[in-house]
């Protein structure tokens, strides 16, 4: 396929390296050069622009928030304005508010629109092992379904109104941070009693919660290995302010969100924000006297 791709940063750069590696004709733009040179070395082609790199069969965007997807698409000179029929393949985590405004652009321009968020960090990305949540028109699914094959090793689809995938993710991420928090607390209520941080998550990671999410964060906090981050601490807090966001359009009371969203503004104000995410868990060390 002809591909198109705006955004290189971590999980942009080894998205478009399997896509290349799978023979597909990738043009990707981002504003960070570094990226795009190393890429380029791969066999990509550098757009000069967002608006350069949209075009093609699909176009995947794979933006940090919802101010770089407004900036890009909303106010930006990116999406063509009299119809296209390249597929634009959202990939980020987006707001539902601003999920439903591009929806609501790309019907208005004539530019077919699904949103396909993931799940996954970049070594999951890298190795091709995302879990991929689509919705949209199935037709546009169906036509990107080989892009997603080469991306992740399942795809889920959740309709056709594209900011259904948007919500699945803000969910999912939510009970991502909220494990990482209940790790963190067990952690240190453990080393409050002599006990070994490590050996407790490696007993209970195997014995209760053998899953990869458990697993991983749960390494992660036992050996403090926090850098470099695989998932900015910061934009945990952004995805918890989504959810936040999300409950409060729907009328559904999230309390265990508010104590998330204090646990990511302890860590930035005691200097963790560049940190993996993960670092949420100092906060019941210190909390506890027993930061290390």
């Amino acid at each position: 396929m002809q591909v198109g791709m705006i955004g290189a940063g971590r999980m942009g750069t080894a998205m478009a390296r399997n896509l290349i590696k799978a023979g597909h004709k990738l043009r990707i733009f981002d504003i960070a050069k570094d990226n795009l040179r190393e890429l380029e070395k791969d066999g990509a082609e550098i757009a000069a622009s967002t608006k350069d790199a949209f075009g093609g069969d699909v176009t995947i965007s794979m933006l940090p928030n919802d101010e770089a997807m407004r900036a890009v698409f909303v106010t930006g000179d990116t999406l063509p304005a009299s119809g296209a029929k390249t597929i634009h393949v959202n990939m980020a985590t987006a707001s539902v508010a601003c999920a439903d405004e591009l929806t609501a652009l790309h019907k208005q321009r004539g530019v077919p629109y699904i949103a396909a968020t993931v799940w996954g960090r970049p070594d999951a990305a890298a190795a091709a092992k995302l879990s991929i949540v689509t919705a949209g028109d199935a037709a546009a699914i169906d036509k990107a379904q080989p892009l997603f094959d080469v991306l992740g090793q399942r795809t889920t689809r959740l309709g056709d109104k594209p900011s259904n995938a948007n919500v699945a993710k803000i969910a999912g991420n939510l009970m991502v941070a909220a494990a990482i928090e209940a790790m963190g607390e067990a952690a240190a209520l453990v080393r409050g009693y002599g006990l070994s941080s490590g050996d407790f998550l490696n007993t209970v990671n195997t014995a209760l919660f053998d899953v990869p999410v458990y697993r991983g964060y749960g390494n992660l906090i036992a050996t403090g290995a926090y850098e470099p981050p695989g998932f900015d601490l910061v934009l945990g807090l952004k995805d918890v302010r989504l959810a936040l966001a999300a409950g409060e359009k729907a009328n559904v009371p999230l309390p265990f969100a508010s104590v998330l969203r204090d646990a990511f503004l302890d860590s930035i104000a005691n200097g963790d924000g560049k940190k993996d995410w993960a670092a949420i868990a100092r906060g019941a060390a210190r909390r506890a006297g027993l930061e290390s």
